[in-house]
């Protein structure tokens, strides 16, 4: 093993509580932490293995542990939002933990849907892609493709709501 390999070996064993304690005592979730904490360190392998390797050091790692941590926020709020949106809660100001999408309610009520609107609610919110890259997979224009999904989430919402929860007989309410 070469030198900066060895010093990463060595490095790693000294940062890691440290890494992993300011993860944890920003996030809250031991597993959470436990996921950056191997992101941060990934990346010092990678930072290491360069041709002009960056000097990595406890403060680089608890930057890198920082951005980690600040893409996971974001990652969170991005699929909360994603989720109010496609079962209509942005548009009528709930809070969004007043409703509960059901996940075998919303795959029921995806399938009522025509194709088209369907690709489109599954490629942006269920696979997260933006706009621009929906639009190319489904071979439409950007505004094509977002006016399609304004109609996509009304006829989601529509769909949603009069679908009933079977009661505990297996009948329909």
């Amino acid at each position: 093993m070469d030198d900066s390999g060895t010093d990463l070996l060595r490095l790693y064993d000294d940062a890691l509580p440290q890494v992993y304690g300011y993860l944890l005592s920003r996030c809250g979730h031991a597993s959470t932490a436990e996921d950056l904490t191997a992101e941060t360190f990934l990346a010092a392998v990678d930072a290491v293995r360069r041709p002009n390797p960056t000097g990595v050091s406890v403060a680089w790692l608890i930057g890198v542990a920082r951005h980690k941590l600040v893409d996971h926020w974001r990652r969170q709020a991005r699929d909360q939002r994603d989720l109010q949106v496609i079962g209509g809660l942005a548009e009528d100001n709930l809070d969004p933990w007043d409703e509960f999408l059901d996940a075998v309610r919303v795959r029921d009520t995806l399938a009522l849907l025509g194709a088209h609107h369907r690709a489109a609610l599954t490629l942006r919110y269920l696979d997260g892609l933006p706009v621009r890259e929906v639009a190319a997979l489904l071979e439409r224009t950007l505004h094509a493709t977002e006016a399609l999904l304004v109609r996509a989430r009304a006829a989601f919402r529509r769909a949603y709501a009069d679908q009933r929860p079977a009661d505990s007989d297996g009948g329909v309410r």
